[in-house]
């Protein structure tokens, strides 16, 4: 649903509140809808200030013959209406009062009285030891009105790209740090009375204490306008209790439901090939493995949309729900309050979904539901904490035990995470040294036959260069993916057929596949010149 409608949808429930508490008052209504941009309002009637502090306006002057016409709301004191009253009745004219709504009095107030705007700087990210520029930050944090702080952090944090905000309470100060593009940039120094109104905002939003002694989470949605263009952002909150305070964390998920598109991943085809071919199947469990922050949420809601037709029943478990997707059935799990996603696993399969999603598969109890589920007909998405593909195996083996029905039920694992991408506008290429040169060779020695080699005897390899334009020689992130498709051989490491079944030797047998490996697939993304050799050491 777009901006206006839901600004529309607000008002006429607004409206309509107003017209049934008229009614009980006995006090007539009055409508603006239709005149917010065009009546003239009655000049030099009331002060502003009074306006403001006693929520009146004045709708049209009178005269003896006339009634002066005022339009007042629920929060307009009565002693006020009467004082008023009499002032006019003295002078021998007539008042009439009509309620109108809480929105019609902004937008009429806002149009007698325009607000002035206050612009502030936008937040710049210091380079490493630019301490001027984090003095210049902090000063216009600290000058933000208390009533826009918060959304100011907010909206510059998006602006910027960020995926998250850090907010450090420390002996004298409060740091500011934001995550772009999976690094963390110190922003701003904040004093103490700046984060208690953060602090303040995220307590009423996100429904958590500000004097809590334990973790909270909490979640919370802003609209953002920039451009002309509204989007919806979502933002995970996470606090803890420190020496000095409570540090909080928040992340942010810019919502735009076409950006969640597998075309959009930079999967090659071949991995796309074999994805398609494993969600195309009514039956079956896929897992994505990888780090927190590694995009595995933004894949499985790939994946979702890629499904989501009118033919199938796509339900989804998550803790929390970070993206709202329509024509999907998402159901919050707040682990945190006792439930589990096994418990609401049970229950949703009562409702014959085609598709089923759990954002994360955390104890035995949900392995073991998820796979029963996904041999009944269902295709079964989830998370799940390993380093690679191989690993998560060798994990759900510890999990739940050797089990032959997990042999047949689990059909694809995807580990991935997510790398910076060099900003092909101001990249430079470099010859490497032989130590480097050797390592490259040694990484890329096994690659399957399918995947066509580089030249490995003479290459380049591409490092970032900063400038006006591009601050750290980055531009976004890219992921790189790890798919181990289930195969007979890997299938008899899983029923136990096999003696050994650690990660090395499940591995061996993948690779033996055609699989290729997150390292190798961080290499060669090197070698193409979309990412660095750091940045592929730093992350993988």
């Amino acid at each position: 649903m777009d901006e206006d409608k839901i600004q529309k949808q607000r008002r006429d429930s607004d409206e309509q509140s107003t017209q049934q508490r008229a009614a009980i008052l006995g006090i007539e209504y009055f409508d603006t809808r239709n005149i917010d941009a065009n009546l003239p309002l009655a000049e030099n009637v009331i002060d502003a200030n009074t306006m403001h502090t006693s929520r009146i306006v004045p709708l049209a002057a009178g005269n003896e013959a006339e009634p002066w016409r005022f339009g007042v709301t629920t929060q307009t004191p009565q002693s006020f209406i009467n004082d008023l009253t009499r002032r006019y009745n003295e002078r021998g004219q007539s008042v009439r009062f009509f309620l109108i709504s809480q929105g019609g009095y902004e937008v009429l107030i806002n149009r007698y009285d325009p607000p002035v705007k206050t612009v502030y700087n936008d937040i710049e990210i210091a380079q490493e030891g630019d301490s001027e520029t984090i003095t210049q930050v902090s000063q216009t944090l600290n000058s933000v009105s208390s009533d826009e702080v918060f959304d100011f952090l907010v909206d510059q944090a998006d602006k910027l790209g960020a995926s998250d905000i850090h907010i450090e309470n420390q002996r004298d100060k409060i740091r500011v740090r934001m995550r772009i593009d999976g690094a963390l940039h110190p922003v701003a120094e904040l004093s103490s009375d700046r984060y208690r109104v953060i602090l303040g905002a995220l307590a009423s939003r996100a429904n958590i204490s500000t004097a809590a002694t334990t973790p909270q989470s909490g979640h919370m949605q802003k609209e953002i306008t920039r451009d002309g263009s509204t989007h919806l952002l979502n933002l995970r909150v996470e606090t803890v209790p420190t020496m000095y305070g409570q540090d909080a964390v928040l992340r942010l998920f810019n919502f735009d439901e076409s950006a969640l598109n597998l075309d959009r991943l930079g999967i090659s085809d071949a991995e796309r090939r074999e994805i398609d071919d494993i969600v195309s199947h009514p039956r079956g469990m896929v897992l994505v493995v990888g780090p927190t922050g590694s995009g595995k949420s933004t894949t499985l809601y790939s994946m979702i949309n890629a499904l989501n037709t009118t033919d199938r029943k796509i339900l989804t478990l998550e803790d929390p729900i970070e993206y709202g997707i329509s024509g999907i059935t998402q159901i919050p799990v707040d682990t945190t309050g006792g439930q589990s996603f096994a418990d609401e696993l049970r229950a949703v399969l009562r409702l014959d979904p085609d598709v089923v999603m759990i954002g994360e598969v955390r104890d035995a109890d949900t392995a073991r539901t998820a796979i029963q589920a996904s041999i009944t007909g269902h295709l079964v998405l989830s998370t799940f904490h390993a380093s690679n593909s191989a690993a998560a195996f060798s994990r759900m083996i510890d999990l739940i035990g050797i089990n032959p029905i997990f042999s047949s039920a689990i059909r694809l694992v995807m580990a991935q995470r997510l790398v910076r991408r060099l900003d092909d506008a101001t990249k430079e290429a470099y010859d490497p040294d032989e130590a480097t040169k050797k390592w490259v060779q040694e990484v890329l020695k096994d690659l399957p036959a399918q995947i066509e080699k580089p030249d490995l005897s003479n290459f380049k390899l591409y490092r970032p260069v900063v400038g006006p334009e591009s601050p750290f020689g980055y531009k976004g992130r890219m992921v790189i993916m790890e798919q181990l498709v289930v195969t007979e051989p890997i299938q008899k490491f899983i029923r136990g057929d096999a003696e050994d079944i650690h990660a090395e030797v499940i591995e061996k047998a993948a690779r033996e596949q055609g699989m290729v490996t997150l390292l190798e697939r961080g290499v060669l993304a090197a070698l193409r010149g979309e990412t660095t050799l750091d940045e592929v050491n730093r992350v993988i």
